[in-house]
């Protein structure tokens, strides 16, 4: 293959990325719209840029050593990378490669002034945009210094900055090569930034323009505030003009210098709204080109719009496809579910085949379109309702949408007889034999399930699950397992309701359902106390859990003293909940009883803080508060006027809590426990298409949907390159901060609490268990990175069910996501936790190891320390 070291811009298409780098094929394809003014320049290929590698062995020995370190790892980067490029900025440019170079510069004009700037190919692409991670240098005069900044454009690739961000998005240094954009230089009056989509609230309805004077250079550095427009159908709904002191001016002999701006010219506008919109509109061409939103950078000469760069917008969540052009309003799964990571393909379609309402995937999350929903009044009345009591925060963002003038339709009203939000929430008997049926009833189904699946292997097992996902329904909108769930619930609502009515108590029912029989999540977090005493006597077992490694340690653990009977206990666990793990909606997550090394950390936080026979009198101290508390409760209410019939009235309601508010998370049990047995049928069948040639690897089958994985099954073919696709895109996704509700613009709204009572610096969040509680914050990720001890509140994203066994030695709980009835909450409740949930980033606004208060009963955070 013939190597070209040089190409002009009108050469180069978005398809040459491996040769020109990202910023070189979008400047190639800007280059190819008509109409529109792209200074000229060539590339520098990255076959340039292969030649300097091959001459330093120095090089690959520090991409060896940069591929083995942490990404979190600062200094160790620093002091590889700075190696690195030294030793390219050592190497002088080829002869060949320089007499190209210097043909080109001929060409575009000897004598002109250039841009030098660096073009990789891991940047400037829809999943990564490397902005700002390697240099460019302006107002290069002169083919000795092209030549030199060249050298550094291509050293800068291994800035400290670009091999961290390079590391944190899963990138292989040694897959990325550099190629140089060297362009034109243009003189500006003015210079900036168009976004193509607000890059704030991500609506791509409004573009927003940030303007300066002389260079972009002074923007982009952070030396002048710019001036910001807002455009949006046509039209300049928002402007700031800035006071703009300073500007970076180019150099008669080449470099740059910063300006002082006469003072009447400060205050004046960098573009007039004629000019912001032409530039939009140029925005919106440019946009459609590429398909996506875009962030452009721009220069203004003599009343002439020129682009300079152009790079899609990564932090932009995506839209949901709605299949029309009409309004559309999505309300976030994952933070009703408590798992706002992202999903795979697999996980995703497994969810949404065996949701009960239909749900768009969006950026690796799922989402639920609302916008019939609110266009009802009575409809509309029955959502809010039912969001409020779950989550303020999603309650208040729809709020602000329907706030806005006509963007969800307004629908005839259907009269009270409207479609409930909740589903059937009839009077039923607080009969504890009700929640006995209906366990029985999910435990026989999976039975069913798992003898059924056993011969069922090929295309005849996709069509067994396809209508074992309608049994999948069938229970989870049971009518009465939706009555038991909503009795115990409202009947919650009602003696929180009535309690601070009648007594003044707030939030009286956290007490009151205390160590809830029946409640398959808390006994989850009591019964690993449990296999800890049957490990704790043994210290050879315990030496060897510290240092535990793999998968396989179960199988060691009988040739130790005391091995037998930690197996057992933890085999015996494993049975019971084995199908659980962080983020379990997601059916490509590995389960505890896949990965049961999981578990071991937090055993041996158990091991280390509590003695022996904890989890019983645990949950007796809880039952013995609870009774308490209800003898309390009804003496009180006794004493009032029409005190009899307020505690009558109260009593059934107690009862009624006490009865069916621990089978609230009994459904999700069910769920999870089908999931695994579906799970486990379709790595078989990963298995043998990997033992076919069919697969790479069993986890392939993770990032196609159920209907391709059918497909290939049939087939016995894959699509490489999708899978790769797939791959990339997950990477991309776990980078994005799911919104609570995101609109058909692509706006994300975020709600926010509508207090006065919280105190000064105090974050805001969501009272969903009783107490106040001082401690030690362990703000943890991820859950076998535990390290607890007594006392500590645990701060966090979210915590689905797989995180109640840390419930059990922590003293408090803050997360970011949640709600009053969510699983997090419910457990706190049942063990006594003051918890305060829905904390607006809270995993960073509170650091690990501070000291802070949680006010569990009024819903905030103190920062202590």
């Amino acid at each position: 293959m013939i190597e070209q070291y040089v190409l002009d811009l009108n050469e180069v298409d978005g398809g040459q990325v491996g040769t020109v780098g990202g910023k070189g094929a979008n400047l190639g394809g800007l280059s190819r719209i008509a109409g529109l003014r792209v200074p000229a320049g060539f590339c520098v290929t990255t076959d340039a840029f292969r030649r300097i590698v091959e001459q330093a062995p120095s090089i690959d020995d520090g991409l060896d050593r940069l591929s083995r370190l942490d990404p979190d790892d600062r200094e160790a980067i620093r002091t590889v990378s700075a190696q690195i490029r030294r030793s390219i900025e050592g190497i002088a440019v080829p002869g060949d490669v320089a007499a190209e170079i210097t043909r080109a510069l001929v060409r575009n004009g000897e004598r002109a002034a250039y841009a030098v700037r660096s073009s990789a190919t891991a940047e400037d692409l829809p999943t990564v945009s490397f902005a700002g991670q390697q240099d460019s240098y302006l107002n290069v005069v002169g083919a000795t210094a092209v030549l030199e900044y060249v050298s550094r454009c291509w050293a800068s690739l291994f800035t400290e900055r670009a091999v961290t961000y390079r590391g944190r998005n899963g990138i292989d240094h040694r897959t990325v090569r550099m190629a140089v954009v060297v362009q034109r230089m243009v003189f500006p009056h003015a210079a900036g930034v168009l976004f193509t989509a607000d890059p704030v609230t991500g609506n791509r309805k409004v573009a927003t323009v940030d303007a300066g004077f002389g260079l972009g250079e002074a923007l982009v550095s952070g030396l002048v505030n710019p001036d910001v427009f807002k455009v949006r159908d046509g039209e300049v709904v928002a402007e700031a003009i800035a006071s703009k002191r300073r500007a970076v001016r180019a150099l008669p002999d080449g470099g740059t210098r910063e300006v002082a701006i006469d003072s009447p010219r400060q205050e004046q506008p960098a573009l007039t709204h004629a000019q912001v919109l032409r530039l939009v509109r140029l925005g919106r061409r440019i946009e459609a080109h590429f398909g996506r939103p875009q962030d452009i950078e721009w220069c203004l000469v003599d009343d002439d719009f020129h682009i300079v760069q152009s790079r899609p917008i990564t932090t932009l969540f995506p839209v949901p496809d709605a299949g029309d052009q009409g309004n559309h309003v999505y309300v976030s799964v994952g933070h009703q579910q408590m798992m706002t990571d992202p999903m795979k393909p697999l996980g995703l379609s497994m969810w949404q085949l065996t949701a009960m309402v239909p749900m768009h995937a969006a950026g690796g999350r799922l989402f639920v379109d609302v916008t019939s929903r609110l266009a009802s009044p009575a409809s509309r009345a029955a959502l809010l309702d039912l969001v409020g009591k779950s989550d303020p925060l999603t309650r208040d963002a729809l709020e602000t949408v329907l706030d806005r003038d006509g963007f969800v339709p307004s629908l005839p009203d259907e009269g009270p007889g409207g479609p409930p939000a909740g589903g059937p929430s009839a009077p039923i008997e607080t009969d504890p034999a009700i929640v006995t049926a209906l366990i029985e009833r999910s435990e026989a189904s999976v039975t069913a399930l798992e003898r059924d699946i056993r011969t069922k292997t090929g295309p005849a097992l996709f069509a067994f699950l396809l209508e074992s996902f309608e049994e999948h329904k069938r229970a989870l909108g049971d009518p009465l397992s939706i009555q038991v769930i909503m009795a115990g619930m409202e009947a919650t609502w009602w003696l929180n309701d009535k309690l601070r009515e009648w007594l003044g108590e707030k939030n009286a029912a956290d007490t009151l359902t205390l160590s809830a029989p029946g409640n398959v999540t808390s006994e989850m977090g009591l019964a690993l106390l449990d296999v800890a005493d049957a490990i704790r006597p043994h210290a050879e077992v315990v030496a060897f859990l510290r240092g535990v490694g793999d998968e396989d340690f179960l199988a060691e653990l009988p040739k130790l003293t005391g091995g037998t009977e930690a197996r057992d206990a933890i085999e015996g666990y494993l049975d019971r909940y084995g199908m659980r793990c962080v983020g379990e909606i997601d059916i490509t997550r590995p389960r505890w009883r896949e990965r049961p090394g999981m578990l071991v950390p937090v055993i041996l936080d158990n091991i280390r803080n509590f003695e022996p026979g904890a989890a019983e009198r645990r949950f007796e101290q809880g039952r013995q508060e609870a009774w308490k508390k209800e003898q309390d409760v009804l003496s009180r209410l006794s004493a009032l006027p029409d005190g009899e019939q307020k505690a009558r009235e109260a009593k059934r309601m107690i009862d009624r809590v006490r009865t069916f508010i621990g089978y609230r998370e009994y459904p999700k049990y069910g769920i999870v426990s089908r999931y695994f047995v579906y799970k486990q049928a379709l790595l078989g069948e990963a298995e043998r298409l990997v033992r076919a040639g069919v697969l790479a690897a069993t986890e392939d089958v993770f990032y196609l949907t159920f209907q391709e994985f059918h497909d290939v099954v049939c087939s016995n073919q894959v699509d490489d390159r999708l899978i790769q696709r797939r791959k990339d895109d997950f990477r991309s996704y776990r980078a994005l901060t799911p919104p609570r509700v995101l609109t058909s613009d692509g706006e994300s709204v975020t709600g926010a609490y509508r207090r006065d009572d919280v105190p000064a610096g105090a974050l805001t969040g969501l009272p969903v268990s009783a107490g106040t509680v001082e401690g030690r914050a362990r703000v943890i990720l991820d859950i076998a990175e535990a390290d607890l001890q007594a006392g500590d509140i645990l701060v966090t994203a979210y915590t689905d069910p797989s995180w109640s066994p840390l419930f059990v030695g922590i003293a408090g709980l803050v997360t970011e996501v949640g709600g009053l009835m969510t699983h997090g909450a419910v457990i706190a409740r049942e063990y006594g936790l003051p918890a305060v949930v829905g904390v607006e980033r809270a995993t960073r606004l509170i650091r690990d190891g501070q000291r802070i208060r949680v006010h569990g009963t009024d819903g905030y955070v103190e920062i202590l320390s």
